[in-house]
């Protein structure tokens, strides 16, 4: 199995783990292909090729996260080609593994992807809606596209972890027998603490802090609550210089607004709501987490993790990219009218 996270580290190592955890249940040898641990990039780009890329790309991986998503990618799938080692089958995730996928075919192995997201065309669909709605900066994913495209046409079987991913394949033309469904689930390490919730309600998301995943809709439908004891609990980091600075002047003009990395967990005990409002999330780890540990959460209609949710009580999904309907939920849980209230 392939995967340029490490594993276990964030959403794709996590994915790659319970995975793997599979296969052992099952009795199936299996390895794993990451990026080298403690290597540099300038170790790295020792071979003539990376080198030349490098240099190459430089002026547009600076200021364009797609050129950036893009070599990330190829350079990983290049030198793991390179290492890859026989086998009778190949598992690689979608966007890195298209010489992976030549090697390992060349080599008769059997093909398979792993795929984090929706439907790719579908992916930039949603993609161009967030980012009319927000332009505040550029998607990560318009230079991965035809990747993605060719991946999925040269492998036997597609493993997706929703029935949301499932349904957007179908409706790209992927036929059901190509598709096998594996649900993930949180870490066990998520679940009810005993840490005071204080007295302020903390309403939390953890992630990427991107226009995809909804941040800056979370920002506007944030600022609209009246509470003075409310606060935002954004755990994450951005990738982007336009991010950075958009999520800072929200902080400068509301000071409820606050910001952590690191282990998500002490923040979801302490929360009171949880919020995912992603444009197009092929599960979201974060928010199963949230739900593992108690918390109520509002989710997108495009994030998988939709699924677990039941009752009314424990979660409630809202229209992608609705900020009325955001705000109003949002000020509805901290009433106590909605959620559990």
């Amino acid at each position: 199995m392939s995967c340029s996270a490490l594993l276990g580290a964030g959403g794709l190592g996590r994915h790659s783990a319970e995975l793997l955890d599979a296969f052992a249940r099952r009795g199936v040898a299996a390895g794993y292909l990451s990026e080298r641990r403690g290597e540099t990039d300038a170790a790295r780009s020792r071979t003539r090729g990376r080198r030349m890329l490098d240099v190459a790309l430089r002026p547009l991986t600076f200021y364009r996260p797609a050129w950036r998503a893009w070599k990330e990618s190829v350079l990983f799938d290049r030198d793991a080609a390179r290492r890859l080692p026989h086998a009778d089958h190949f598992l690689g995730f979608n966007g890195s593994s298209l010489a992976q996928l030549r090697a390992a075919g060349r080599a008769g192995d059997s093909l398979s992807l792993v795929a984090a997201n929706p439907h790719f065309t579908y992916l930039m669909s949603q993609h161009a809606r967030a980012f009319s709605q927000y332009p505040v900066d550029r998607s990560y994913a318009t230079r991965l596209a035809r990747r993605n495209l060719r991946e999925y046409d040269q492998v036997q079987r597609i493993y997706v972890a929703s029935q949301y991913v499932w349904e957007s394949f179908l409706e790209q033309g992927t036929p059901a027998e190509k598709l096998s469904l594996f649900p993930l689930t949180p870490a066990p390490r998520f679940t009810p603490g005993e840490t005071a919730r204080g007295d302020t309600f903390n309403i939390v998301f953890v992630g990427s802090l991107t226009v995809d995943k909804g941040v800056p809709l979370l920002l506007d439908a944030f600022t609209r609550l009246p509470f003075a004891d409310a606060r935002l609990v954004l755990v994450g980091g951005w990738t982007t210089t336009a991010m950075r600075r958009h999520v800072q002047a929200a902080r400068a003009a509301d000071s409820r607004i606050e910001l952590f990395v690191g282990d998500p967990l002490p923040h979801l005990r302490a929360a009171r709501l949880y919020a995912h409002p992603a444009y197009a999330e092929g599960f979201g780890y974060a928010a199963a987490e949230a739900f593992a540990c108690g918390v109520p959460v509002l989710v997108s209609q495009d994030t998988g993790m939709k699924e677990l949710l039941g009752g009314g009580q424990t979660g409630m999904i809202l229209p992608t990219g609705d900020l009325d309907a955001l705000a109003e939920a949002m000020a509805a849980a901290y009433r106590g009218e909605i959620l559990g209230g």
